[in-house]
């Protein structure tokens, strides 16, 4: 084994701080390469978790390194004393991943004789220098998974966990068409939440295909250069509120935690637990998030005319309790459906933006028998039938 290799690796395996970064099939390939005699599968091996990170070495390692939850970066979120010999550790375990980082084909290809094995690139990188400077700003690039996705949601498989969105939504404000004063409110709310300015619990409701839930998306996408990260939550999810807010409290980023197409039906037990986090209650509710939930009524709870004559000795009380929880919602935002006129801007818009050649009266008339013949003008239904043209 060359030198250089030996020494890497030799490094590596002292890693403390960065001691979980082993358990990554990117660091284990390179130490099988390193130990065993069947170095051409090794590398290939090692090669291959390059690939699947992009094809550069030293991104890989990079995102490795970025969202490593470890005691120097939690420290720090927390605003905690790190202890100097922890931060010379990190200094020097840094210095040893660009050293890794750096490494090209040509280490390599000394040991593995005269078969040709796959490429990849790399380049000289100085991670202590680009880890400080983002640990400086953490309120805003977090670390953890949190560090490289936008958007979470809580994991199917019965495990209390926190994940990723696979393939989150990256639409963007900028796409839209209409209802511009209604998402200023919720771009302005949003802006606060960053800014540390007190800032509302939101509802946006109204009928159908408005574009209440890509609203939420598409802001949380606008800020998350600046520290906002979306954790939706199913209805019935609920129950684990408590869980999310526990594991996000003490995070430097900002939460959104959405719920789309919320209603409850009298009686519900997750009706309480929501009303807490609302009310701001300590233990339902982390400073650092807030939540932005979308539904069709603007009273959430389903009420039905028993509820209004009812044999309950204090209706007036329960009718109070019923409409409460959509008062709680500090901003209340209403998307009606378009008329005829914001209709078919909004067909006329996506049409061009799509390329779609077409005689605009003509466009405009099919656009208008499409919505007829759903019942309904909306501008999912304009989307629809723009993607038929298609």
């Amino acid at each position: 084994m060359s030198k250089k290799l030996q020494t890497v690796c030799v490094r590596l395996s002292a890693l403390c701080v960065f001691r979980e970064l082993w358990s990554s099939p990117l660091l284990q390939h390179f130490s099988d390469f390193c130990k065993t005699t069947e170095r051409i599968d090794a590398y290939s091996r090692f090669v291959a978790e390059i690939y699947r990170g992009g094809g550069n070495l030293t991104s890989c390692v990079r995102k490795l390194v970025f969202e490593d939850e470890n005691c120097y970066v939690t420290a720090l979120s927390a605003a905690r004393e790190v202890d100097p010999h922890v931060a010379a550790s990190v200094k020097r375990e840094l210095d040893t991943l660009s050293a890794f980082a750096g490494l090209t084909p040509d280490d390599f290809t000394p040991l593995l004789g005269e078969i040709p094995v796959a490429e990849f690139s790399s380049e000289t990188v100085e991670l202590a220098a680009e880890y400080e400077a983002r640990v400086a700003q953490i309120h805003k690039h977090g670390y953890g998974i949190f560090a490289s996705h936008g958007m979470f949601r809580l994991s199917d498989d019965g495990e209390r966990r926190i994940e990723p969105v696979a393939c989150a939504d990256r639409i963007s404000v900028e796409t839209f068409t209409g209802y511009e004063a209604e998402r200023a409110r919720v771009i302005a709310n949003t802006q606060a939440f960053v800014d540390g300015k007190p800032a509302a619990n939101v509802l946006l409701y109204g009928d159908a295909g408005t574009g209440k839930s890509s609203t939420v998306k598409a802001v949380a996408n606008r800020f998350f250069d600046d520290g906002v990260r979306l954790i939706e939550l199913r209805k019935d999810q609920m129950s684990m509120l408590p869980f999310v807010m526990e594991k996000i409290g003490r995070n430097p980023l900002k939460f959104i935690i959405f719920i789309d197409d919320l209603s409850f039906n009298r009686g519900d037990d997750t009706f309480s637990m929501l009303k807490a986090a609302l009310e701001g209650s300590a233990s339902a509710k982390a400073s650092n998030a807030v939540i932005y939930a979308t539904s069709n009524r603007r009273h959430i709870v389903r009420e039905c005319f028993d509820d209004r004559e009812g044999s309950d000795v204090h209706r007036n009380d329960t009718m109070q309790e019923l409409l409460s929880l959509s008062a709680r919602f500090g901003l209340t935002v209403r998307f009606e459906k378009p008329n005829k006129l914001l209709y078919l801007q909004i067909v006329r818009e996506l049409a061009a933006k799509k390329g779609v050649q077409k005689d605009l009266t003509q466009l405009e008339t099919e656009a208008e028998a499409f919505a007829l013949a759903r019942g309904h003008r909306s501008p999912r239904c304009a989307e629809q039938f723009v993607n038929s043209l298609l």
